[in-house]
This record gives structure tokens, C-alpha cells and sequence, in this order.
């Protein structure tokens, strides 16, 4: 090959190579310009909006719970959105599942949407609202709530050993909402008075390695 004609394939390739940076450069400046990013201004300003719509529409509000889907979720008697019912995740518990397919009925979960059915179903109730966050990861709406006389449905369903002090999320009650989970261990209550090591979230296991060693095997 003459020399000629390797310079003139190096300068090609060089040619080719920048066409390329230009193209892949200009494309992630769109991409930039289309896609907020996840903390930017735009995208800020749209969850403040959201809460503001939910604070609106629900904080200190009563409903009428109508529906039980678990220990720890409800649905109010007002639409959302597109639903004819607000389905609320209650804020800083974790019930055993039901009807979740990848856990299948977990133990004491029966208990726990009994409970909350008792306490709640067909019941006028208050909703609270946490300022920094309304909404979990499915768009359900996440709440405190108040029942006719004027205890919570969260704390009771921690105190009394039916749920789990949600761990992995803060809000106001955190803390409390711990030593109540304590509480109820030490004393045996509810589910606390025979679940195994194996029959705890695998969240919990993995949050709380304390909790795991005085638990039952």
C-alpha cells in the first residue's frame, strides 16, 4: 500500500471518528434537554404540586373506608384520578402480606387485615398527610389514619403486634412508631408471641440484624 494512500484512510477514519462525537454529542444534549433530570427544578416543582393537589383534596379530611385490600392498606369512599376510590398505603407500618404472589399468605397476615377491617371498614375517617412526601412507589396515596375515636390505625396496628414499624422510609413518627414495635416484642402481643426468624420481611431481616437474634427460629 503506497504511503498516499494510507494517509488518505488515516484522514477518512479521523473524519468518520469526529462525525461520530458530533452525532453522540448532539444527542445527549437532547436527551439533556427533553429528560428533567430527577432533582431538577422542573421536576421539584411538579412534586410540589402534587402534594399541594393531596394536602388539598384529603389532609384532615374524613372519608368513609369501603374497601379492605390489606393490613395495611385501604380504600376511601373519593375518587382519584381516573379511580372511583382513593387506595391508601398506611404511612410507617408494614402488615404480612395476603395477596402478594411473590410472598403468597404470609403469617399473621390474616390477623392483620382483620384487625384493620374491624377497626376501620365502613368507618368514618380522618386522613394526615406528611408534608414531604403523599404519594409511595404505585401512586398509592400514604397516610395516617384517624379513626371515630380518634386513635390511630397505624399505631394501633404496631402497638397491638399486627404490623411491623416500617422501617426503611422516614416520617414524623418514625421513632415512635419503633419503640411501640418494641413494646409489642417484649410483651408478646400479637403476631410477636410466636413468629420464627424465617416468617419476618426479608426487608426487616436485612434492616434490623438485632431484631433476627432474639427472634424465634
Amino acid at each position: 500500500m503506497s504511503r498516499r494512500r494510507r494517509t488518505a484512510i488515516i484522514v477518512l477514519c479521523i473524519l468518520i471518528a469526529a462525525v461520530l462525537l458530533r452525532l453522540d454529542h448532539t444527542l445527549l444534549q437532547h436527551r439533556r434537554q427533553t429528560t428533567p433530570e430527577k432533582n431538577s427544578p422542573q421536576n421539584t416543582e411538579k412534586h410540589q404540586e402534587s402534594i399541594s393537589r393531596d394536602f388539598a383534596r384529603y389532609h384532615k379530611k374524613i372519608f368513609r373506608v369501603i374497601n379492605i385490600v390489606d393490613g395495611d392498606t385501604i380504600d376511601i369512599n373519593v375518587p382519584d384520578g381516573k379511580d372511583r376510590t382513593t387506595r391508601i398505603r398506611l404511612w410507617g407500618v408494614d402488615t404480612p402480606e395476603t395477596k402478594n404472589n411473590k410472598t403468597g399468605v404470609m403469617y399473621f397476615g390474616p390477623e392483620s387485615s382483620e384487625f384493620t377491617t374491624k377497626l376501620s371498614l365502613g368507618k368514618p375517617v380522618r386522613i394526615y398527610l406528611e408534608k414531604h412526601r403523599t404519594r409511595g412507589k404505585y401512586g398509592r396515596l400514604l397516610a395516617y389514619v384517624q379513626l371515630p375515636d380518634e386513635r390511630f390505625l397505624n399505631e394501633l396496628l404496631v402497638s397491638e403486634g399486627f404490623a411491623y414499624a416500617d422501617l426503611r422510609f422516614q416520617h414524623s413518627l418514625y421513632h415512635k412508631y419503633s419503640q411501640l414495635q418494641n413494646l409489642a416484642r417484649s410483651s408478646g402481643k400479637g403476631l410477636w408471641e410466636n413468629v420464627k426468624r424465617s416468617q419476618l420481611p426479608q426487608w426487616l431481616q436485612r434492616r434490623n440484624p438485632q431484631l433476627l437474634k432474639t427472634s424465634k427460629d
